[in-house]
């Protein structure tokens, strides 16, 4: 679950709650409308054990909320280390790519780059000698040509 979702799931928890407890409220402070009559000082009593059964739900939802809102950043606090982790093996391969690629190779990729034209798809053998990096990397694992005995 995303960061936006526990936004929209907070606000609105606090919202309905808002809701609830101030309609439930007025609908007691509201003496003259309900058939129901307290006397003032039970009336009194009530509203204060009305506030505070609503500041234990608010408490309630408050802690859950901030349950939910910490695990979502530790799993994000883990993708952003994958993410750096990634981004770290990218910059190594692309600047080993470029110390492999030949002047001319890099003139046009430059080009590419510029005017946005997609790579065109290379058919031609490279035109000078591998270099020994290239050549490390093109070996293939194991050169065995039968059963061994």
């Amino acid at each position: 679950m995303n960061a936006s979702c526990y936004t929209v799931a907070m606000d609105l928890g606090v919202c309905q709650l808002r809701n609830f407890s101030i309609s439930f409220l007025s609908s007691l402070l509201s003496a003259d409308s309900s058939p129901l009559k307290l006397d003032s000082s039970s009336s009194g009593a009530s509203v204060v054990a009305i506030d505070n059964k609503i500041e234990q739900a608010m408490d309630l939802v408050k802690s859950h909320l901030m349950y939910a809102v910490r695990e979502e950043v530790e799993v994000l606090k883990e993708q952003i280390k994958e993410l750096i982790e990634r981004n770290s093996q990218l910059e190594q391969e692309n600047t080993l790519l470029k110390t492999l690629a030949s002047p001319e190779q890099m003139a046009q990729f430059q080009a590419q780059v510029q005017t946005g034209s997609p790579p065109a798809p290379q058919t031609a053998a490279p035109s000078g000698p591998p270099s020994a990096t290239a050549a490390s990397l093109a070996q293939p694992a194991s050169h065995s040509a039968g059963p061994s005995a």
